[in-house]
């Protein structure tokens, strides 16, 4: 009986410290699920050759890539445009420079890989102005590009991301007719910071985008067509189920989208190298409202509400997805699934190579032509 107690001694600590050390590892795989990211420094400069104006970066799925690219850099520029790939070998590629870098100019080796392409407004040659969305949580800076429809577009930024990420779409829904209001919300750097600043995957995010539908009805629009951008996506989703004006909203076109976050957090935990049971647990930590705000989140987040997959019979304005089949960050699963379940409302041209939200930078003109196409088959025009 003594050797029992003396093994019981010895075993419950061990038993408490093992729970102690696997809730630490669950409460910080949740804690960076809502985290607001920064911009990850995930590309090495190897060579600039300013005489030439080309750039050899190290090899990767992204820096490969055909098309028109950004890359944020540290040093005397910050950030520059990178044109055509012109040599490829086993771990480098060699592009052209289309942001014209000085000789003597100081480039640090980290540097970040970006869709954006656009940094500013202005680049677009376009009338616009600054505008302020009164949302829940407070003044949320818009840019609204003017245009003669009635219908407006309200593009909504993905996670990590800011308005910045929206600019490539304008130029085509410009041309279309349509007026855009490139929105920020809660957490995104821009906007208001919430009690935790932490992102609730849409759950909250929705409400910043219902205030910028009230603000488009209250300066001429009738109409609104949603466009989301990854999470964006997850957030005009939301819009379009819960908002008061959700008989206004008559499209969403997104680009890249989270469609279920499940099916996302368990992708990335992957990729990550988080092994099973941690993904799930930080799940069900981040929908119980304590757990949750252990985790760094300012309320629970319910991934039910978010799986629109199985909330498809909610939905009821046409959508167009666009998704490239390798996305690599954003799995296209989701986004194949709600086109079976909803073959009625869900539109979704067949793209690839491109990876995540960078199929205007990779194939702008087929990116391009399912934009106006969609539009065009919806019957939406500059009159409308």
């Amino acid at each position: 009986m003594k050797s029992l107690r003396h093994a019981v001694a010895l075993l419950v600590p061990a038993v408490l410290a093992l729970g102690a050390a696997l809730s630490f590892l669950v409460f910080g795989v949740a804690r960076r699920v809502v985290t607001p990211m920064r911009r990850p420094v995930d590309t090495q400069i190897l060579a600039v050759d300013t005489g030439a104006q080309t750039i050899e970066l190290e090899r990767t799925a992204d820096t490969e890539l055909p098309g028109r690219y950004g890359l944020f850099t540290t040093g005397t520029y910050g950030y520059v445009k990178l044109g055509a790939v012109l040599g490829v070998d086993a771990t480098s590629v060699r592009r052209k420079l289309l942001t014209k870098i000085e000789t003597g100019a100081r480039v640090d080796r980290g540097a970040g890989f970006s869709g954006y392409y656009y940094s500013s407004p202005s680049e677009l040659h376009l009338s616009w102005q600054n505008v302020l969305i009164g949302s829940p949580a407070g003044p949320c800076p818009a840019w609204f590009f003017p245009a003669a429809s009635s219908t407006w577009v309200i593009q909504v930024h993905g996670r990590g991301a800011t308005r910045v990420e929206c600019l490539r779409a304008v130029p085509v829904l410009h041309a279309a007719g349509f007026p855009n209001l490139v929105v920020s919300y809660r957490n995104d750097t821009e906007a208001p910071r919430s009690r935790a600043g932490a992102y609730a995957l849409g759950t909250a995010e929705w409400r910043d985008v219902d205030a910028a539908i009230a603000y488009a009805l209250r300066h001429g629009a009738e109409r609104v067509i949603l466009m989301g951008w990854s999470m964006g996506g997850a957030v005009s989703l939301q819009a379009s189920v819960n908002s008061s004006y959700r008989d206004r909203i008559v499209g969403l076109i997104l680009e890249s989208p989270v469609v279920d976050w499940r099916t996302v957090l368990r992708f990335q935990a992957r990729i990550a190298g988080v092994r099973a049971p941690l993904p799930e647990l930080a799940m069900s930590a981040l929908q119980r409202p304590l757990t949750a705000r252990i985790s760094g989140a300012d309320d629970a987040i319910s991934f039910d509400r978010l799986d629109m997959v199985a909330r498809s019979g909610e939905l009821t304005a046409p959508m167009l997805i666009l998704h490239s089949a390798d996305d690599g960050f954003v799995p296209i699963d989701s986004s194949l699934a709600l086109q079976r379940a909803r073959p009625d409302l869900v539109t979704m041209p067949e793209f690839s190579v491109a990876r995540h939200t960078k199929i205007w930078n990779y194939d702008q003109p087929g990116w391009t032509a399912a934009i106006t196409d969609w539009l065009e088959a919806q019957g939406f025009s500059a009159s409308a």
